[in-house]
């Protein structure tokens, strides 16, 4: 079974769509985030969801 972990951004209304784009890449690439989901409210704010793959160790006894 897939662990995930989850972090969430948010974005406010003047953020431009290459800041946000910059700062998503970032999180992907040194973070090892994916885009998990992207919600755009009425008053032009957003709240970006990613997620990233918990792998556990098995414990050797």
């Amino acid at each position: 079974m897939l662990e995930y972990e989850y972090q969430e951004l948010r974005f406010p209304r003047g953020t431009s769509r290459s800041a946000a784009r910059q700062v998503l890449t970032e999180h992907a690439e040194y973070g090892r985030w994916e885009l998990a989901r992207v919600r755009v409210y009425l008053d032009g704010s957003r709240r970006v969801t990613l997620r990233r793959r918990i792998i556990r160790q098995p414990r050797l006894v």
